[in-house]
């Protein structure tokens, strides 16, 4: 079976993707590409939907790309190329997800495995995990997450993974401020739907409005981010959730939040 299994974690929006090829260490087949992207399609139409947990069934998160699968040698230049787009065109989903996605790393994640750990908005890892880029020891180059890497991974070490195709330890890379906790052995996913579920208690109109937010202002000078943030509080001002959230202040009760 190589459909990520899509399943509610809880009552409270939480839907929870989970890589399932635990044979080939949940490696990217073109299959499994389809899968998610499609389950991010869905998420993404899906108003109740406010939070998604990424993972992997088995020792590992993912492993990369199935090299078994060729890279798409089997089919001619233009359609093997056309395929590894629509991997691109995932990582852009997870990035682009109008919701928090938070990867659970409960094994290694290598490679194109990496990439989608790094796309999302929160990542926690198990100890034991390790993540890099090995295909230079194959004679590739990370080329498509580098997309994703360049904004999450310090200049330097970033530099060091894809020249040498080393691991590193899910301990190193919450020191390089990769990745933001390392959870106890085993609970990497409990750890994640823990976050998961405090972000679901939230407004999800202002998440929803606030992740747009901090996509269109990245790169941007101070004054188009100003500007652009100028008008999108006032919009957020005008959101039911807002008025729900003061009114709940001013009378110290607990919100009701209704993503409107």
């Amino acid at each position: 079976m190589e459909q990520p299994v899509l399943e509610r974690a809880d009552a409270g929006g939480v839907v929870t993707l989970t890589l399932n090829r635990p044979e080939r260490r949940n490696a990217l087949s073109m299959a499994l590409v389809l899968a998610l992207s499609d389950a991010f399609n869905t998420i993404g139409d899906d108003s109740s939907v406010r939070a998604v947990i990424l993972t992997g069934n088995g020792r590992a998160f993912c492993a990369g790309g199935d090299l078994a699968e060729g890279m798409g040698r089997q089919e001619g230049f233009v359609d093997a190329h056309r395929s590894r787009g629509v991997f691109a065109d995932l990582l852009r989903k997870i990035v682009n997800c109008p919701v928090p996605v938070i990867a659970a790393v409960n094994g290694h994640a290598l490679g194109g495995g990496f990439g989608l750990a790094m796309a999302a908005d929160i990542v926690v890892m198990d100890p034991s995990a390790t993540v890099g880029t090995p295909e230079v020891r194959v004679g590739l180059f990370p080329m498509i997450i580098l997309a994703v890497l360049k904004g999450v991974v310090p200049h330097r070490v970033l530099r060091e993974m894809v020249f040498t195709g080393e691991r590193m330890s899910a301990e190193d890379a919450l020191k390089h401020g990769m990745i933001n906790q390392v959870s106890a052995a085993g609970e990497s996913v409990q750890a994640a739907l823990a976050k998961a579920q405090v972000i679901a208690s939230r407004s999800p109109t202002a998440i929803r409005m606030g992740k747009r937010a901090i996509a269109v202002t990245d790169g941007q000078s101070l004054d188009d981010s100003l500007a652009y943030l100028h008008q999108a509080l006032t919009l957020n001002l005008m959101t039911e959730d807002a008025a729900e959230g003061i009114a709940a202040f001013v009378s110290k009760r607990e919100p009701t939040f209704r993503g409107r």
